[in-house]
């Protein structure tokens, strides 16, 4: 394998093996350490190509150390690390920066989560702590491979962050269904009006929220815009839920949208419902006297009256996660947007 052809993953752990680590050895013997490729970058989901490298790309590598250390090991990979490894620079600026410095990036386990998440998980969290998590910011945290583990702290976190506890993963669950409960009908409405540009927007947002429940139900954290659909199409629901979203979004009508809709919502329920969340048979029923569907009450009512704990259950309801309230880019990235944008 040339370097051209080496993915970020297989070059950082490279890097590792050959350069960090074997430095890291000799100047710090007895430092306890994670190391790996996490944080933000196509690479840290393995999604990265040949596209990815004209930007933000190359010899990169996450290191964790005790709080007391991270200078001083910045300070001396700064000073020993040589200027390429298998032809490609150490030393790159980020877009918008113009400083070029190596990008092993040495921090606390406890500065990383802050930075990212807000909160430290191996602290506990509240439930409006988890709702503040993108999906993207906690893929950050656990999607990446580590190279070397020799203290359990990064571990641990992202033992923590694995997923949801049950009763805000019955809230965010509850959330979505009632976002499809609020936008089914109106769908169809807005086709019978003429508006089929305002239908089909209606139904690519539903297909949104339907391929998000899927990721919910399947546990799994889903990454940003770009690649949503990729990592969706691993699931295993993928193959049956993802050919009636397809066909929602290729319909001409809103009756064939509607039509592909409801089969997903088929499929979703029956996944739900063997995970003992609900018992609700039917995941669809007439709007009114309406040609138009909506989903049965009974399962935001059933997820809901599952919840243990009085204050995640009377939450507002609807509201959910924060990947839930917005796709605005700005607040996403931001850790403190993010956390005031669930306050309430």
């Amino acid at each position: 394998m040339t370097d051209t052809e080496t993915n970020g993953v297989a070059l950082s752990r490279a890097f590792f093996h050959e350069v960090v680590g074997p430095t890291l050895a000799e100047r710090f013997p007895d430092l306890p350490y994670s190391a790996g490729r996490l944080g933000a970058g196509s690479d840290v989901l393995g999604l990265d190509d040949a596209v990815s490298r004209d930007h933000d790309w190359g010899l990169r590598l996450s290191l964790f150390v005790p709080d007391a250390a991270v200078a001083e090991v910045d300070l001396e990979l700064e000073r020993l690390l040589p200027v390429s490894f298998r032809g490609m620079p150490l030393r790159f600026a980020f877009t918008g920066q113009t400083a070029r410095r190596h990008h092993v990036e040495v921090t606390s386990v406890s500065d990383f989560l802050n930075s990212h998440l807000g909160f430290d998980p191996r602290a506990g969290a509240s439930a409006r702590d988890w709702l503040s998590v993108s999906g993207q910011a906690a893929l950050e945290v656990v999607a990446g491979p580590l190279f070397a583990d020799t203290s359990d702290e990064l571990a641990s976190a992202r033992r923590a962050l694995e997923w949801y506890p049950d009763d805000v993963w019955r809230y965010v669950l509850a959330c979505d269904w009632i976002r499809i409960e609020q936008e089914l009908p109106l769908m169809g409405r807005a086709a019978d009006v003429g508006d089929d540009a305002g239908s089909r927007i209606i139904a690519a947002r539903l297909v949104h929220t339907v391929m998000h429940l899927a990721f919910m139900l399947e546990r799994r954290w889903p990454p940003y815009a770009k690649w949503f659909g990729t990592l969706f199409h691993t699931l295993t629901c993928a193959a049956e839920v993802g050919e009636s979203v397809d066909s929602a979004l290729r319909a001409n009508d809103s009756a064939g949208r509607q039509l592909g809709i409801a089969a997903a919502l088929d499929s979703l329920l029956q996944r739900q419902s063997a995970l003992k969340l609900t018992a609700t048979t039917r995941a669809t029923i007439s709007f009114w006297d309406r040609p138009y569907l909506q989903p049965d009450p009974d399962i935001v009512a059933q997820l809901l009256d599952g919840i243990a704990d009085h204050s995640i259950r009377h939450l507002p309801r609807g509201r959910g996660s924060i990947d839930q309230r917005t796709d605005n880019v700005d607040v996403l990235v931001d850790v403190e947007a993010r956390r005031s944008a669930v306050a309430n």
